[in-house]
Order: structure tokens, then sequence, then C-alpha cells
């Protein structure tokens, strides 16, 4: 199946876009984004799957009844007693996707329940036409496409039940002495519906996984940088205000880069655009590196300005954060002639550290750090300046 995504070439290294880029015919993605997968149906289909099972069971109640009409003889107690079966786990089952912290087991009781659904049915069928060989075999057939359609199963999943159904339904029609003709006939039926189903399940499936990586990135899209790849002001801002809470809470230091690359106006005018898209990919990748930590966060907050913010760290090491990624930019010596500061492209950062107090608010963070960076700026520039403790 074609993917006809062609903005894919705007977007940069991502594992969702290269998903799509590459295709998912097989319906398998690879490993890590295949486990995020898994993680994203079992939590969306939760309340489904948990739907889904009241309705088998006041349909298996259903057929019961009709059981009790269409066969009138001792093999009626049989059939019986195999809905009573069948029954009794599916109620178990449903007592344990009640509880919440049975959730893992959500597939595989699923499957289950349309495997042992399958099998009681298939049984059904078989002792009614010991005695009834017009007894409707026909639904069998739904016990199947509930189990491509209505489940929320994925194919791989979805192809267990219908095969183990029909594996009993041969073994039961034999054992009764089904005439060969008209077995092969409602094997031939019950074949081609579950041909149906597969088609339609992979389908569902194919568009759910698309669904996913499109999604998946759509957000990172709207979190990110698409020219550098690094967080935008609005992450950054979302972050801020979950780590000034958590270092509230934990009473740790939080810290801010603020930086500016010097006469970056300059630089553009005198070099074009694409020299300058280059240098900021080149400043977002260093600053990737200084905000590696899981917690930590590397942002473009727009235009020549980026920032670090840094969670559990003393000042001394946030200067020291700071005055490596200035020497670094100045070490990849990118010319830059234009500049009343040096002739290579530098860096200007303001760093602010605290550790936030009880009413504080994230933005005291952000205005010392701005006014550090004002500092630099105003001493010349290529330089960190530390705020003051207050």
């Amino acid at each position: 199946m074609a993917q006809h995504h062609q903005w894919l070439g705007d977007v940069g290294n991502n594992v969702y876009a290269d998903q799509l880029a590459v295709g998912f015919r097989r319906l398998q993605f690879s490993a890590p984004l295949e486990r995020e997968y898994l993680d994203f149906v079992r939590s969306d289909r939760y309340e489904l799957q948990r739907t889904a099972l009241p309705g088998a069971i006041v349909l298996w109640l259903g057929f019961t009844l009709v059981d009790q009409l269409l066969i009138d003889s001792a093999e009626r107690g049989w059939m019986l007693a195999v809905r009573g079966l069948v029954l009794g786990f599916l109620l178990l089952c449903g007592f344990l996707l009640i509880q919440r912290r049975y959730t893992r087991l959500l597939n595989p009781l699923t499957i289950a329940c349309i495997a042992v659904l399958g099998v009681g049915a298939a049984a059904v069928v078989g002792i009614a036409h010991s005695v009834d060989p017009s007894y409707p075999y026909e639904g069998l057939l739904l016990v199947c496409m509930a189990g491509y359609f209505v489940a929320g199963l994925r194919l791989a999943e979805a192809l267990i039940s219908p095969a183990l159904m029909l594996c009993s339904y041969l073994l039961f029609e034999l054992l009764v002495g089904i005439p060969t003709a008209r077995l092969f006939n409602n094997l031939l039926f019950l074949l081609f519906g579950n041909l149906i189903g597969i088609i339609g399940c992979y389908l569902l499936e194919y568009k759910s996984r698309e669904h996913f990586l499109v999604s998946r990135l759509m957000r990172v899209l709207a979190d990110h940088d698409s020219l550098t790849g690094l967080h935008n002001r609005r992450s950054f801002n979302r972050q801020l205000e979950r780590l000034w809470r958590l270092a509230q809470r934990n009473e740790l230091n939080l810290a801010l880069l603020i930086c500016d690359i010097d006469h970056f106006k300059a630089y553009n005018d005198h070099y074009g655009h694409q020299a300058g898209d280059y240098v900021l990919q080149r400043v977002g990748q260093l600053l990737a590196q200084v905000g590696r930590r899981p917690l930590d966060m590397a942002v473009r907050l727009g235009g020549e300005e980026f920032a670090v913010l840094l969670y559990d760290i003393t000042p001394a090491e946030a200067q020291q954060r700071a005055e490596s990624l200035r020497a670094a930019l100045e070490g990849l010596q990118i010319v830059h002639q234009a500049s009343l500061t040096a002739p290579l492209v530098t860096l200007s950062v303001g760093v602010a550290c605290l550790q936030p107090a009880p009413g504080g608010a994230p933005t005291q963070l952000y205005e010392r750090a701005d006014r550090a960076l004002y500092v630099a700026k105003g001493a010349g520039r290529n330089q960190v300046a530390m705020a003051a403790v207050e």
C-alpha cells in the first residue's frame, strides 16, 4: 500500500516520519516504535473491549434461547451445558476486566473470550447437527467478525480465534458424520467469510497504525522547531511550569541559560538566509548536547535566541555548561566578517540558577536569565554573565 505523505521530506530526522517513509505493509514497526504502538492500542481500545464483552454475553444468552426453540431432544441438554460453560468463562473474564489493575491482560483475555466463544459455538453446531442437519451454522461467522471488527484486536491476534473455531467446527462435524458435500460447502462459506474479515481487519489496522504515526508526528511538530529540531517556546513554557513545581517540591535548583547569537542579523544580511539557517542548525546541535539529560530541555525561543533549561544543578555547574557552550560555538570557527565582536560566529549567554521558593513564579527564572543576557551583551558579547543571587 503506497504512502502519499509528500510533506515528509520537509520533516527532519524523526522516528515517526522515518517509519511513515519506509512503510509498514507487514503491519510491523521498528521494535521501540512497535512497543509504543502496542501501549497506545492497549490504552485507546480499553473501553471498547470492556464494552464488547457484555454485548457478547447478551448475544450468547440470546442464542441459548434460540437453541431451546430449534432443538427438542436430549441433545438440547448438552447444548445448554456447553452454553453454560462458555457463559461462565465470559463472566469470569468480565470480572477481571472490570478491575483496571488487569489492563495488561486485556488483549489475552479478549482473544481467549473469542476463542472460547468460537469453540463453544462449533460444539453447539456439531451437537445440533447430530439430530437436525438444518440447524444454522452461519452464526459461527459472527464470532469471526467479532474478532476482526468488534473486539479491537490486531490482525495477528484476531486470526487466532477463527483458526481455532474452524478447526473445532471441522472436528465436531466429522464426529457427527455430516455429509462430505455439505461439510465442504459449509467450510467454503466460512473460509470466504473469514477472507473478507481478514482483508477488512488488515485495512483497519493499517489505518490505525498510520493514524498513530501521523498523530504522534503532529504532536512532535507542534512542540518542536522545524529548522533545528529543538523544542519551541510553547513546549518550553509547559516544561518550565512543570519543572518549577517539581524543583519546588523536591527543594532542588533549576537553571536557565538564555543564549543569543551575536550580530546574527548582520550575518544573514552578509551571507544570506541559507547560511544563516546553517548557523542556527549548528547552534541547535550544540544546545541539544548540553540539554541531553532526561529532564533538561534545549529550546529555540525564536529567531537567533535559544535557551537551555537544566534541572537539579548548581550555579557553578550551570555557568560551566554555559561557558562550554560558548566556547564550543567559537571552536566551530564559522567565519563572520560582518561581526563587530569577533571575526567568527559567537554566542552571548545569560545564566540564572535558583531554588524555587514557595509562592514564586517561573517567570522569575526567565527574567533573571534575560537580565544576565543583557549584561553579557552590554559587556561586549561573546561571554557568559551570571545573574546575581537575590
